[in-house]
Formats: C-alpha cells, sequence, structure tokens
C-alpha cells in the first residue's frame, strides 16, 4: 500500500472514507472458500486423471513447469564442472565400494559411496540411491536389539544386513550388477557443510549475504529442497558419467525423503528409465521435512501426480502403515487410468505391506530387486535371493581423512553458496533480456513462464464467471452491487458495476485500488468526478474488492498480515506457500475473473482497460501480463513498489521468486506492446521494459508520467481517450 493511502486509512481512523453501496448485507462475509482453513502438508491430494493423453500431456507440462520453477531450477543453472574425487577402494564379495565426492557447485561437495559390480564386462546398468532420514544416513546402524525385533517381526533376515539397511540394498544391486551410487542428503553423513534442517534464523535474515530460511532467500526460490534437488541431478549426472554405465539403463530408488528425492527427479530429468520410491507416494501427508517443502510446489498438485509425470516409465512402489496406508485405493488406482492411456497398466504397480510401519525393510527391497531386474532389465533368472554381507564401517566409507579434509561449513559458507547460486541466476535471467524479437519470445516463455507458475492461474475460461445483482440503483447512471462467483476456486467476490445511463460506447474500464470497490466514492458518498466523466462519455466502469479488502473485512481495517499455516518447527514460509497461493496470487486471480467477466458477459464489449491507482499497480501489472491481449489499456501507479523491499513472510505482497524474476520491471516488461501508462517511477523508464518494448516496436506505445505523476484525472483521459 502506497504512504498516501496509508496516510488517508490512518486519518479515517482505519475505517474507510466512503462507505459506498455493499454487495452484501452489512457484517456478512462473502461465501469465499479462501476465507476457510489454508491447506497443509497434512491434507488430501488426489490425482485427477483427465480424459486423453493430449489433455494429460499439456497438464502434465504445466506441472513439471511448476517444480521447475518452485525448485529454483527454471532456467536450469549452469552446470559446472563436477571435478569428482574417487578414492578409498574395499573390496568386498562381488563388489567393490568406493569414496566419492562432487562438487555440484562451486565449493559445495556431494558425498557418498560408489558401489560396482566386480567380473562383469560391458556396459553396464546403474541405480541412484537417495537415503532418507534415517539416523545418520549413510552411515546408518540400527543396532543389535532393533535388528532383532526386525528379524522376528519378519522385515529382516539378516543380523547384518538387517542392522544396515541402506547398505544392504546397494550390496545387493551390485551383486545383482547394478553400478550404485548413494549420496547423502544435505546434513547427513559426510555432507556436513550446511545443517540439515537450520530454519529460520534472525542472523541469516539480512538485505544482503543472506542464508536459507530468509525472506531474501525465498524471494530467490532459494531454499535446502532446491539445493537438494539439484544435488540428486548432479549425482545422476556423475552416474552417467561413469564410462562402465549403461545411459540406456538407470533406475532411482529411494525410501521416505529418498523416495521423495526418488519422484522429483523422475519428474523433472528425462534421464531415469526406471522409479522405485519407496513408503513416500501418497494422497495423505506429502512429506513433513523442510528438505521436501518449498513455495509453489503442491499448489494444486501433490506428490501421486509428480509420480505420474514417470508416465509411461515403469513406476514401483511400496506402502506400509504410514501416510501411504491407503494408496491402494487412492492414489494407484488412478495412476493405473493414467498408464492405460498409453496401454502401459503393467508399468505401475505397488506393493502393500501393511503389516510393517515406515520401512525399507527386506520384505519391501525384495519387489524393488524383482522390478529392477524386470525393467532395467537385468536378466537375472531366477532373481538371486538378498544375502547376507559384511557391512563397511564409517571409516570405510567416509569419504573425509587427512588427506582429504573436509571443506568449509558454517554460516559464512552458507551465505558464500547463496551468493554463487545467485550470481548465476541473475546472469541467466539478464541474458534473457529482451533485445530483438527472438529474445523477446524467449524471455515470454522462460521470465513469462516463471510468472505464470507463480500467479497460478490464468484466465478463467469464458462463461465459468457468473454474476448476481444484489442491489440496484438508477439515476444519471446506473449503479449495480454485484458478486462475481468463479466456481472452479470457490471464490465469490464483491463488486460493483457503474453503467451509463446513455449510450454505452462498448469499453468497459475496470478500476483497482488498494481500497476495493469503495474508492469509486468520495466522502460525500457520490460517485468520484473522474470516474463520473468516464460514465458520461459511454464507458461501463467495475470495481471490486480484492481479497481481504473492502467487504472481506470485518473491521474493516486493512490488512497487515496475511494468514499463514502454524509450523511447531522453524515458521518456514514453504508450510504455507507450498499448498496455498500467497495472497498477492489470490489478488491477481481476483483481477483476472473481473477481466474474463467483462470480457464474455452477455454483450460482449470491444475494449477492456484496465486502471490500477494508489500503488495497486503491481497487482495490475501481474493481471496484464498473464491477461496479455485480453486486456487493452492499463494505467498503473507503482508507487515505486519494488517486491524486493518486502521482509516479512506475512507481508500481504510478499511474492516467493518475484525477485528472481525480475521483480516488478519483470512484469512490466511482460506488458509490453500493449498501451501502457505508469506513474510512481519517476518519469524513469526501467531498463527491462525499454529493452522489451524496443524488442516489440512498441516504444511509442508507453506513456511515463514524471516524479508527481498527474493524478486520476490524467489516467482516465489517458484511458478513455
Amino acid at each position: 500500500m502506497s504512504a498516501a493511502v496509508c496516510v488517508l486509512w490512518a486519518l479515517a481512523g482505519g475505517s474507510s472514507l466512503a462507505a459506498g453501496p455493499r454487495s452484501l448485507p452489512e457484517g456478512e462475509l462473502p461465501n469465499d472458500a479462501r476465507l476457510g482453513p489454508l491447506k497443509t502438508l497434512n491434507d488430501y491430494f488426489p490425482l485427477d486423471v483427465p480424459a486423453s493423453r493430449e489433455a494429460w500431456e499439456k497438464r502434465a507440462a504445466e506441472v513439471r513447469r511448476q517444480m521447475l520453477v518452485a525448485l529454483g531450477l527454471w532456467p536450469m543453472p549452469e552446470k559446472t564442472p563436477l571435478e569428482p574425487v574417487i578414492h578409498g577402494r574395499v573390496e568386498r564379495d562381488g563388489y567393490t565400494v568406493d569414496k566419492v565426492y562432487l562438487q555440484s557447485w562451486p565449493g559445495h561437495f556431494v558425498t557418498g559411496n560408489l558401489y560396482r559390480p566386480t567380473g562383469r564386462a560391458g556396459k553396464l546398468p546403474a541405480v541412484l540411491c537417495p537415503h532418507g532420514h534415517w539416523t545418520n544416513g549413510r552411515f546408518q546402524d540400527h543396532g543389535e536389539k532393533e535388528v532383532e525385533k526386525e528379524i522376528t517381526a519378519g522385515a529382516e533376515q539378516f543380523s547384518k544386513g538387517g542392522r544396515h539397511v541402506i547398505q544392504a540394498r546397494c550390496v545387493q544391486l551390485a551383486r545383482m550388477g547394478c553400478v550404485v551410487f548413494h549420496y547423502d542428503m544435505v546434513g547427513y553423513a559426510d555432507s556436513m557443510q550446511l545443517e540439515h534442517r537450520p530454519g529460520v534464523r534472525e542472523a541469516m535474515n539480512t538485505p544482503e549475504n543472506w542464508g536459507y530460511f530468509s525472506p531474501q532467500a525465498e524471494l530467490r526460490l532459494q531454499h535446502m529442497m532446491g539445493l537438494q534437488a539439484y544435488n540428486t541431478i548432479r549425482a545422476l549426472d556423475f552416474l552417467l558419467g561413469l564410462p562402465e554405465v549403461d545411459a540406456a539403463r538407470v533406475g532411482v530408488t529411494g525410501a521416505s525423503g529418498g523416495g521423495t528425492q526418488t519422484f522429483i527427479l523422475c519428474a523433472i530429468d528425462p534421464r531415469p528409465k526406471v522409479a522405485f520410491p519407496a513408503v513416500m507416494v501418497s494422497t495423505a501427508m506429502q512429506g513433513g521435512c523442510t528438505c521436501e517443502n518449498c513455495d509453489f510446489l503442491r499448489v494444486g498438485t501433490g506428490n501421486v501426480e509428480f509420480a505420474g509425470l514417470f508416465c509411461p516409465k515403469p513406476l514401483g512402489m511400496t506402502a506400509a502403515n504410514d501416510w501411504t496406508v491407503e494408496m491402494e485405493t487412492k492414489g494407484l488406482p488412478e495412476l493405473k487410468r493414467l498408464y492405460a492411456l498409453y496401454g502401459a497398466e503393467d508399468n505401475v504397480d505397488l506393493a502393500a505391506f501393511l503389516q510393517f510401519g515406515h520401512n525399507y525393510n527386506y520384505v519391501s527391497r525384495g519387489v524393488m530387486y524383482g522390478w529392477m531386474n524386470r525393467h532395467l532389465p537385468l536378466g537375472l533368472e531366477p532373481l538371486p535371493a538378498e544375502e547376507d554381507f559384511e557391512p563397511l564401517s564409517i571409516a570405510e566409507m567416509s569419504v573425509w581423512d587427512k588427506d582429504h579434509p573436509r571443506p568449509p561449513s558454517g554460516e559464512a559458507y552458507e551465505r558464500s553458496l547463496l551468493a554463487t547460486i545467485n550470481a548465476d541466476s541473475e546472469k541467466q535471467i539478464a541474458a534473457l533480456a529482451p533485445r530483438d524479437k527472438e529474445s523477446l519470445a524467449q524471455f515470454r516463455e522462460v521470465v513469462g513462464g516463471a510468472w505464470h507458475a507463480m500467479i497460478g492461474r490464468g484466465m478463467p475460461e469464458p462463461g465459468s464467471v457468473t454474476m448476481q445483482i444484489t442491489s440496484s440503483d438508477v439515476d444519471e447512471y446506473e449503479e449495480h452491487s454485484v458478486l462475481l462467483r468463479d466456481e472452479a476456486r470457490g471464490a465469490e467476490i464483491p463488486a460493483l458495476g457503474l453503467l451509463p445511463a446513455g449510450k454505452w460506447n462498448r469499453t468497459v474500464v475496470l478500476w483497482i485500488s488498494p481500497r476495493g470497490k469503495q474508492s469509486l466514492y468520495g466522502t460525500d458518498d457520490e460517485v468520484i468526478g473522474p470516474v463520473r466523466q468516464l460514465l458520461k462519455a459511454g464507458n461501463a466502469v467495475f470495481g471490486i474488492d480484492l481479497l481481504y479488502q473492502g467487504e472481506y473485512l470485518k473491521d474493516g481495517k486493512p490488512l497487515e498480515k496475511q494468514p499463514m499455516v502454524a509450523d511447531a518447527l522453524v515458521g518456514y514460509d514453504a508450510y504455507t506457500y507450498g499448498y496455498n497461493h500467497p495472497l498477492f496470487a489470490q489478488r491477481v486471480h481476483d483481477i483476472l475473473t473481473l477481466v474474463s467477466f467483462a470480457r464474455n458477459y452477455e454483450d460482449k464489449p470491444e475494449r477492456v482497460h484496465v486502471v490500477a491507482l494508489e500503488g495497486a499497480g503491481h497487482w495490475a501489472a501481474a493481471a496484464k501480463a498473464v491477461a496479455g491481449d485480453q486486456i487493452d489499456r492499463l494505467a498503473i501507479d507503482t508507487a515505486g513498489f519494488r517486491f524486493g523491499k518486502v521482509t516479512d513472510f506475512a507481508d500481504p505482497d510478499f511474492l516467493p521468486g518475484s525477485v528472481k524474476y525480475g521483480d516488478l520491471p519483470g512484469l512490466l516488461a511482460l506488458c509490453a506492446g500493449s498501451e501502457l501508462w505508469i506513474a510512481g517511477e519517476g518519469g524513469e523508464t526501467p531498463e527491462l521494459l525499454k529493452g522489451a518494448a524496443e524488442a516489440a516496436g512498441a516504444t511509442e506505445k508507453i506513456s511515463m508520467q514524471g516524479s508527481e505523476g498527474e493524478g486520476i484525472e490524467a489516467a482516465l483521459e489517458w484511458v478513455a481517450r
């Protein structure tokens, strides 16, 4: 909200300067689903299977882009040399194990063990193994008492292998002829440069040189899940770079958090051929760790759909007596129907062992071995049963020693890593700055695609927005209080339509303000003069209350903080914005709803213009970037707004990723080519907008206002000219 508007609110004691007509009775709130509880990671996430392959492939492309944007991997970072170091070989019966570390980012190390079969010739199949949240990760040891319980319950067969279940699958896969790379999650075993879940820390929330879990990091989509996903991609790069590996036969398998990494990688990277995420794919709990959550990731989607993005390639899964307990009836049938679109029903299956808790035990591993044997394929007949083995000690597994010292760690290192990631991102986005028609098209595809994903919806379909008139008054103009309903998202939006008493000129002006539709009225409860002039000239004018404006507010006071999901661990914003649209995006949705209604309701107009003053320009610019030519002219006052100045996760204008993709100038550049009237920028055209307008051959369509602006009258005169 602009400073001037804040002053007006303060002078009015936090209430509106003008009441204006209401769409609902006094004290009644809209019947809008968005006023209800926020979605959390423990809610229900079903897969809605489209009716055709074509529909699925369109949906899959949208979800995959959403995932890549959410993970901070759109566009993919410039891959730097891995510089892998392989050392410390240990020889065992039928396989060898090496210590490995490689650099996903310069100076940031992915650590693990490389298992290779002995006595095998030619190109070999390979399996990538992320481990999940077992204690000590790759160094895990359940201990004697625990393994005795597991053997008694039928979950394990051997005393040694049962104690070291993470090593067990690597050993058996190597004995089956596979090259296996078992690598660490961030903050586990040898990966100690960063803590696994340090959470929000005030000391790391700084305007420059910030750390993870800070607003500045989230404004750039920098988070642990993105780092871990990128580490997984680089681990796959390493595995496929080994000369003995057959790139056409590569599988991925992990359980729990390792299952998350499995289906995330297989959804966004085309190289894996077989996937087996164990005890993680579910319509229920989606992953509780901060390494499994990031902004935008599961808004309108979930883990079952992520797993489905692997279709029609072979996808095997297990379920247990945990959050996957209902997968046989909620999740698997939908995946079967999805695979049926490709005639590949046999390429997806689930083994449910509900007698066991959360696990990757001997029984579950046996199913995975059969899946890999069948689909890599390994050609083993009969399939050899898992045998016991001599586990590696921590000394035999650890990649760091006196000849290979540990790299830097701690908060200073964390800041330097994020600076490196940010520099790469800034370089890539700068390279996309429009210079000509070709680069403008690429800018719109990449940067525009990111904004579309972050806003999270396009224009509502024609006819999907309905209107209910709640009251009317006809004098020198028609005044209609209405409710706009967008059934697809459960939205009910209070709105106001002002129609000319005389002949309509087939132009609609949409009015957006931080004060909602009441800003159309002055202190005398009469429509303000400039709007009256629009009506006299034959224009129709519509205003709305955006979410948490006007009639959405019980007390009439402007919203200071948007609702957030309470989290007992760290207050991490991704537990809110990973499942729910940020308020900024939802307000843009409301504008798009109004645009769709204006464009498609009964006697369709020839022109639809948007006016967004008093600092409402950032919402309207985002709507224009999405709506494209559905908005003809755009007149906005930005009030100098920049997303990068927002320093609170709960700020109503906080939008993760906005700074990464050019901030407000990035949005304005996506509007280039259209007629734009812009105040609030001190009369200077932002460089990104200038370049985009030149590339579009449309510099003359931009009217930049001076440092003081020209006010409402000038904006409306420009719109109605």
